[in-house]
């Protein structure tokens, strides 16, 4: 095929139209088991669509040639290998990288639920009310299919009346242990292995004996960190009374409840990860100054978010974080948002840090910044 019909925007649009085959087919894939199927004990074995079904026994209805279809689609992103037999009989499938990375690991974690956890009906349903972020930015999508336009959307299907509350996933999650249990993985999965590139990589810990972590969650990250930094001999865990009162002990962690856009606990080094996204720039600036507050003269705040690139390319990392952005005003909060790093630079400059490392670019999604005051 010539590159000019390669690059044909006929051809653009029917895939950007049907693009929403691509993360419906690989939450099929997960809730398949495909991936754990095909990766059994660290061995990568090409296994046929039907002999995948065979070993998830998923019933004698299951369609082999229904899954090596969705097999096929997810090849052509890169999530599986595709293996022809010589005589053309049958394809196998074994999986990429990207694959493997969806296949739980020996410590049961994977990126998988994260996936899961974006497809959920609850989340699926404020997709097509995206517009509306921009119509009315003064309520999220989310919002809106599960509040007020709720009755006029979905009213006539009694068994929807259970979504309609108004209010912003994490309350809602609160109210269903699926869902919530599902994003705690979801987090797990994320966290822990960026946690393990982030401290191979950074060392702006050395000498820090008081740690904060600022919507630490469970603590499981201020716990890798305190592991490798033998000198912090206490680290704070702070978030909303209601995810200290379920978080489990960790020894030399302390639980600590309250409103980050109030104030912060005080400590040699205040540590954020993927917080700043769901909060509005009034919020960011009270929550850096709240920060600047906490720290003694020649204390750290660290900041881990994505960021935005400064000019929008076709890159994978571009898309990923300008996908999610949307995301985020979709979902979360319609003015919370990724920021470039030189909005991220003002507004540490605003509540007084001066003095501002060079970014330290994690993996391609997650970078950090260093403020010091």
């Amino acid at each position: 095929m010539e590159r000019s019909q390669i690059n044909s925007p006929i051809l653009a649009i029917m895939e950007l139209a049907n693009l929403v085959s691509v993360p419906m087919s690989l939450n099929a894939v997960i809730k398949l088991k495909v991936l754990d199927t095909i990766w059994q004990d660290g061995f990568n074995n090409p296994l046929s669509a039907a002999e995948i079904l065979s070993a998830v026994a998923v019933g004698p209805h299951a369609d082999a040639e229904n899954l090596q279809r969705i097999l096929r689609l997810l090849t052509s992103y890169g999530v599986f290998n595709e293996h022809i037999a010589g005589d053309g009989s049958g394809r196998r499938y074994s999986l990429t990288e990207v694959g493997k990375a969806l296949a739980t690991d020996e410590n049961g974690l994977s990126y998988a639920p994260y996936v899961l956890q974006h497809h959920q009906d609850a989340i699926m349903l404020a997709w097509p009310l995206v517009h509306e972020a921009v119509l009315d930015p003064s309520s999220e999508p989310f919002v809106k299919v599960h509040g007020e336009l709720a009755y006029s959307y979905y009213g006539k299907y009694p068994e929807m009346n259970l979504l309609m509350h108004g209010e912003l996933p994490y309350s809602y999650y609160g109210k269903y242990p699926e869902m919530n249990l599902l994003m705690q993985k979801a987090m797990s999965g994320v966290s822990v292995p960026f946690m393990k590139a982030f401290l191979d990589g950074y060392d702006g810990f050395q000498g820090v004996e008081t740690l904060v972590d600022v919507g630490g969650n469970s603590g499981e990250c201020l716990r890798m960190i305190m592991s490798k930094y033998q000198s912090i001999k206490k680290g704070v865990k702070f978030d909303l009374p209601e995810v200290v009162e379920k978080a489990p002990k960790i020894p030399g962690i302390e639980h600590v409840g309250g409103d980050v856009l109030k104030s912060v606990p005080p400590g040699d080094a205040i540590f954020m990860k993927w917080i700043l996204v769901a909060c509005t720039d009034d919020e960011c600036k009270q929550i850096f100054k709240n920060c600047f507050d906490a720290l003694p003269p020649g204390g750290k705040l660290i900041v881990c978010d994505p960021l935005l690139p400064d000019r929008a390319d076709d890159n994978r990392s571009s898309r990923a974080i300008l996908e999610a952005d949307i995301y985020i005003m979709t979902m979360y909060r319609t003015k919370g948002k990724h920021r470039t790093e030189t909005e991220c630079r003002e507004l540490g400059l605003a509540a007084g840090f001066h003095n501002l490392k060079p970014k330290f670019n994690v993996d391609h999604y997650f970078t950090v910044l260093e403020f010091q005051k």
